[in-house]
């Protein structure tokens, strides 16, 4: 039964195998020279401080390769419950092959157990092989990213450490569940893919978030967690504050949300997300585009006044816990459809 499962899984095994020793070469070629690239710049920049532009220049010429790279580790999982999960076992029941099998000295749960555990551990290795190498590679990309493509930003997280091994093994027992229910291997591949997809965006929708507390805090306003100032005139002339997705002291953390607050600690905000209000006389003063110092001298003003940046984020320090903790729930869930697989099987499909 191992040999015949393996006969079937060998051609689209070694076609992921070849996909992934190109990547692993494409990576172990470039990764060294990245690396030195950046620690070579790093030392440059921090003798007189211009490190921000470095990080921009720096990310800025790897962009392409990095979403590249990225995009490749959050397809995989879903690939394999397309292609490996859903015709697993529907493919077996349209032919009726499955009939001449269990009509010989093995039964069904035996039956179903080598198939999923055989194909099962094979598409976790490739996710684990795949999400571990290219975090090795973007190591010196993810520590210069801007702040939406952090290395703790829902896409880049779940394309990094371990996560996708979980990911892998849950569309693969998704699609044979799934292949199981409907039998039909058109439709179980679309309604695997659609379910997915949903489980994959109500992760950092609604669960990772509050994997732990997030952290509140507030911040003095600089060129860190501020885009620009300007003013509004529509609004009485009031200087706006554009804030950014990123908080001072803590590079890489993921902003769950920011907000202007005054001195009180009431929200300065405008009906546009991420902007806020000063409430300081443009006409005149540090805030006044006509002054000898232009605006220049606003973002001192307006500190001065006790406006702040609130934040609520999960800080950098947090990434392999939330990692460990998301591979656990997938592994729950791969194992709640693993026992609905075999119940399945036994009592209901014939």
């Amino acid at each position: 039964m191992i040999w015949l499962t393996w006969r079937q899984l060998r051609g689209s095994a070694a076609m992921m195998a070849a996909v992934l020793v190109i990547l692993a070469v494409a990576l172990a070629l470039t990764g060294p020279d990245l690396a030195s690239d950046y620690t070579a710049g790093i030392a440059a920049c921090a003798q007189d401080d211009t490190c921000g532009r470095f990080y921009d220049r720096f990310f800025g010429a790897y962009d392409l390769p990095f979403m590249a790279v990225s995009l490749v580790v959050l397809l995989l999982p879903a690939l394999v419950g397309l292609f490996w999960g859903a015709p697993l076992i529907t493919r077996e029941l349209e032919a009726g092959t499955h009939l001449l099998v269990w009509n010989q000295s093995i039964t069904r749960g035996r039956w179903l157990a080598i198939k999923l555990g055989l194909t099962g551990l094979v598409a976790m290795a490739a996710a684990g092989v795949c999400g571990l190498a290219v975090t090795w590679w973007s190591d010196p990309l993810d520590k210069s990213a801007p702040a939406g493509l952090a290395l703790m930003s829902p896409l880049v997280f779940s394309a990094r450490g371990i996560a996708p091994m979980g990911y892998a093994a849950f569309a693969f027992v998704l699609g044979v569940t799934v292949g199981m229910l409907v039998r039909r291997t058109l439709p179980a591949m679309a309604l695997t893919l659609a379910v997915f997809v949903a489980i994959q965006l109500a992760m950092p929708l609604l669960v990772r978030p509050h994997l732990m507390p997030p952290v509140t805090s507030t911040f003095e306003l600089s060129a860190v967690n501020v885009d620009g100032f300007g003013i509004n005139r529509d609004r009485g002339g009031y200087v706006e504050v554009r804030l950014s997705d990123a908080v001072p002291g803590h590079g890489g953390a993921w902003v769950l949300s920011s907000k202007l607050v005054d001195s009180s600690g009431r929200p300065a905000t405008s009906p546009e997300p991420g902007v806020g209000i000063v409430q300081v006389s443009t006409t005149s003063g540090p805030c006044s585009p006509a002054g000898q110092q232009g605006m220049s001298a606003c973002p001192t003003e307006v500190n001065r006044l006790g406006y702040r940046q609130q934040a609520t984020y999960q800080p950098l320090e947090r990434f392999w816990p939330f990692q460990w903790i998301e591979t656990g729930i997938y592994a729950l869930l791969t194992l709640g459809l693993t026992w609905l697989s075999f119940w399945w099987i036994r009592r209901r499909l014939s």
